[in-house]
């Protein structure tokens, strides 16, 4: 049986619609089940979400009823309803929800690594919503009360998916999917930083700027906040008719992992590479110069270095995909953290530097364990408890391993013109951070 509560509830088999509850409450009581399908949910919460914490005095016998009339008319089905202390508990077992099917193709997609991929994936997942969740079974305030989460997932999934597409140049498409969108939700920084890009490209300049001061507008009048850095930037690009708009961003002197965008290896040691995952530490911050643009690239960054095994990294993507606040604010800790390792290693009299270092490098060392590798010789790793911190307290780790090393005193900072790299310079005769990248000391990163 197949169970639909992305739009109107309906529960279908082979294909034909089967009947279920006589009263739109006892839908929906079934609805609400299935959303924490193989999870208890208690008699009360039932009670507080059917009748909006106003019940009457025959509520818990009425939910009995339902319940009774329920597994009666699942049974034929292999579907229970089983009693878990004081609530219930649906078991579908191998039938399926759309709404768990949505949240693990979103889930996948972020996981992808091509663009195509991520869309298609995406594409999937958007295309089982078929109207508001329970649209026929729940008023606005309880699909508030249990929605909230999904509703959040699906617009971050479009905003991705819109992404994707700019990155294939397909900035048409964009246009058409988001128009709809952004006049519905002007606040959301990156569904309006889509959007902007998707119309200037397509030849749409001023359209792009009216979009911008009206998502301003709405942040500051509902919201008391200006736009963000990113957007902020965006606007003065399309004001400036940036040419780098007009086409996706591939960076210079990058490689591609894991379909995310890289800095080359230039530095020879791994805690020099984390400070280097920033271009134009030498001079003011340039266009496409942060290469931490999002969680994704830090996780990659990670996995790409052997900080992280690939099992590792795939589980932080799936879990920053279920906890986007928790992996924006481990991204600006990592951050933070690399600004800090950069004044401690550019300047060995940088007491307060050090300090905020250590304080992380030793979080770093509790949270590490000694595994057996391949080569059978043991070696120091971030337990994945650690959780979304994981990549900053494995580039902490090492940065502590340097910090003890005499070779910090041969780290060296690139003198070319927006660079500032760091680089490790025990001939004394290098003078800048990679022969191929500043050799003529005019390339800029």
């Amino acid at each position: 049986m197949e169970f639909q509560l992305l739009g109107p509830f309906e529960a279908r088999h082979d294909g034909t619609r089967i009947p279920l509850g006589t009263r739109r409450q006892e839908r929906c009581l079934l609805a609400i089940l299935l959303l924490d399908a193989g999870r208890a949910v208690s008699t009360a919460r039932l009670i507080d979400l059917l009748w909006h914490g106003q019940p009457p005095a025959s509520a818990r016998g009425t939910v009995h009823t339902y319940v009774g009339r329920l597994r009666a008319a699942l049974a034929p089905y292999g579907i229970r309803v089983e009693t878990v202390r004081d609530g219930y508990r649906a078991d579908p077992g191998a039938h399926t929800v759309d709404v768990h099917a949505f949240t693990g193709l979103v889930g996948r997609a972020a996981e992808a690594v091509e663009p195509a991929d991520r869309i298609r994936l995406y594409d999937r997942a958007l295309a089982l919503w078929r109207g508001p969740l329970l649209a026929d079974v729940a008023d606005d305030l309880l699909r508030e009360r249990l929605g909230g989460r999904l509703v959040e997932l699906r617009l971050t999934a479009i905003e991705h998916r819109a992404e994707a597409h700019l990155a294939l140049g397909r900035h048409d498409r964009v246009v058409a999917d988001l128009t709809p969108l952004v006049a519905l939700h002007a606040g959301r920084e990156r569904l309006v930083a889509a959007q902007m890009t998707a119309l200037y490209r397509g030849g749409r300049r001023a359209e792009a700027l009216e979009l911008y001061r009206t998502a301003r507008r709405v942040l500051v009048d509902e919201h008391g906040i200006e736009p963000g850095a990113g957007l902020r930037t965006l606007h003065d690009r399309v004001l400036g008719g940036d040419p780098r708009l007009d086409r996706p961003q591939v960076p210079v002197h990058a490689v591609r992992v894991g379909g995310v965008w890289l800095p080359w290896s230039t530095s020879g040691h791994p805690a020099l590479e984390f400070c280097n995952t920033y271009a134009g530490w030498g001079g003011p911050p340039l266009p496409g110069s942060e290469w931490l643009r999002d969680y994704t690239s830090l996780a990659v960054w990670a996995g790409h270095h052997d900080l992280a095994d690939e099992w590792v990294v795939k589980g932080l993507l799936r879990r920053a995909a279920e906890d986007p606040a928790g992996a924006e604010a481990a991204l600006g800790e990592a951050r933070e953290f690399r600004a800090r390792l950069y004044a401690c290693l550019t300047d060995s009299d940088d007491v307060r530097a050090f300090k905020a270092v250590a304080s992380v490098v030793e979080e770093a060392a509790a949270a590490s364990v000694l595994v057996r590798g391949e080569d059978r010789l043991g070696r120091w790793r971030v337990s994945p408890s650690a959780g979304l911190r994981l990549p900053l307290l494995a580039a902490a780790h090492g940065a502590g391993e340097l910090l003890c090393d005499p070779a910090r005193f041969v780290v060296r900072a690139c003198p070319a013109a927006g660079c500032g790299w760091l680089f490790l310079d025990e001939s004394g005769r290098r003078r800048w951070c990679s022969l191929q990248t500043c050799g003529s000391g005019t390339s800029m990163h």
